[in-house]
Order: structure tokens, then sequence, then C-alpha cells
């Protein structure tokens, strides 16, 4: 049988998440996998992926803060607001070339901090149960609402200037939700010039680290992290004793325990080392959040 565990991989350009996932489960020998977050085909960087039981505690990684590295080419707009889509506008090269530093600067700090941010059309989100990019393909108008999101690092790491474009390549910490190509969107909107991604590289969500990530080729060999050990990376750990954690896997409650932790949830771990489940406070208790199942133990 295939130990639950959490599989931390690099996914490259040209494949979809999804692609990932299915050659996960043809290298493990098992259909139940499931990943945190989707990247777009062009980008590359961390997937987190779970497998069997543990594809349960994708729910507490997916809306942790992300780190990302991208390129940034202002002065031309695209269809889907990054390189994989059509040029459909291109800034007079004076104008670009008169964008001062300063400029640059102030664009970006306007884009930093708790911001509302309409995402990218071609994206996945649903509209009326159906992705946003499926219906711009069918030829629909989208118009999605903004949402709340955090950039609490938006850094410009290098600039090149070419004869109609600059590329930035940045920097970013921001909150679950957050897209990267609408930064590049807003950013060259608001530098009267248009902006696009060319590139896109995720490298941490989480706890998580793309240099701990193993390649699409060496997904065979990988030795994936445990449930527990990936589980007191996302949440605090607690120690339960045998009928502690005999109570919470049959769904009791542990009376009286909340002030054992200084968090809304923590991770449960029994005697052996395994990963009970999430468990959460509830008044002055602590009950079950999340359950793995019992052949984990």
């Amino acid at each position: 049988m295939v130990s639950p565990g959490i599989l931390l991989v690099d996914k490259p350009g040209g494949l979809t998440s999804h692609d990932v996932v299915a050659r996960t489960r043809r290298a493990v020998g098992t259909r139940k996998v499931g990943h945190a977050g989707t990247l777009d085909p062009m980008a590359t960087g961390l997937l987190v992926i779970g497998v069997e039981g543990a594809t349960r505690l994708l729910t507490y990684i997916v809306g942790a803060d992300k780190t990302y590295r991208a390129t940034i080419r202002l002065g031309q707009t695209t269809t889907t607001d990054d390189a994989d889509g059509d040029i459909v506008e291109t800034a007079d090269a004076a104008r670009v070339a008169a964008i001062a530093d300063e400029q640059l600067v102030s664009g970006i700090t306007a884009l930093t901090g708790d911001i509302s941010q309409v995402p990218s059309a071609v994206s996945a989100i649903k509209v009326d149960g159906r992705r946003a990019y499926d219906l711009v393909r069918a030829g629909e108008d989208v118009e999605l609402k903004a949402r709340a999101v955090t950039v609490s690092r938006f850094d410009i790491l290098s600039e090149r200037r070419q004869d109609d474009v600059i590329d930035l390549d940045v920097v970013v910490d921001c909150s679950s939700g957050t897209y990267i190509r609408a930064l590049a969107r807003d950013l060259g909107d608001s530098l009267g010039v248009g902006g696009h991604l060319t590139s896109l590289r995720r490298t941490r969500i989480g706890p998580f680290d793309v240099a701990d990530s193993v390649g699409i080729d060496d997904l065979a060999d990988a030795m994936p992290l445990s449930a527990a050990a990936a589980a007191s990376l996302i949440l605090p750990p607690l120690a339960m004793s045998a009928d502690e954690a005999r109570d919470l896997r049959h769904g009791k409650r542990l009376s009286g325990q909340a002030e054992r932790m200084d968090t809304s949830f923590g991770t449960a771990i029994d005697p052996a080392g395994a990963l009970i489940g999430i468990v959460e406070k509830r008044g002055r208790d602590l009950k079950s959040a999340m359950n793995m199942p019992e052949e984990s133990r």
C-alpha cells in the first residue's frame, strides 16, 4: 500500500498542474493524488502534491501565502496577460523610454500591501459553474469581480531596457488568490504602456520551498514527507496520549483541553509519531477538524 504523504514537485513549463498529478499517479501507483494550488502551463516551480490520505491536508495548504519570481514586460499588452497570449497592443517606443525608474517604483508601491485586484479573465475562476478561461475561449465576455488580496513584497531585482519594452525581474510575496499576471497588467496600465508576464516561477507555498522539491522525471524515486511531518510544518504539533488519540479518532472531544493550543487549529500526533489529524478549539474543548484514515496510523 502506498504511504500517505506530501511530495514537493518542481513543475516544468509546458505542463498543466493536472499533467503533474497524472504523472504522479503513475509514478506512485495510486489514483488518490491531488495538489494545492494550480500553476499555469507557462509557469514553473513548486506544486505541493498530496498522496493517499494526505490529500486531506491540502485544504490547510492551499490558502497559504506564496512567493513568486517573475519577469514583467512593459510596453506590450496580450490577450492573456502573459506570453502565452497574442499581443494586442504595443506602446509607442518613445513613451516606454520616457518611463523613469521613480515611476516604476511608484507604480509597484501602489500595488503593494492590501489591494483590490481584478483577476485575469483567462483564469480558472468559476463563473456560473464554468471556468473563466473556457468562457473566454468560447468567445464570451467575462467580467470578474475585484477581490481583496495582500502583496507583502513586490521588489524589482533587475531591469533591462530595450528599444520598445522594459523587462523587470521581480519577486512577489502574496496572499493566496493573488494573480501575478494581474499585477503585470495593472502595473503596465498605471504607466500607460500596458504590460504582461513573460516568465513566472513559484518558489514557496507556506513552509514549503521549491529548493526541497524533485523534478518531474524523479517522481518514482522521490521520498515524500510523512503526513505527520508535513502537517507539523503547516500547524503547531500537539502530542496526544494513546487514550486521547483513540478518542479523537472516534470523533470524541477532549474536554477542557483548548488551553493546550495558542492557535485555533493544531496538528494532533499520536505516541507512535503518526498523524491523527487536525484539531480545532471549540469553546473549552478540542475536537477533530479532520481525521486521517485509520490505515495511516
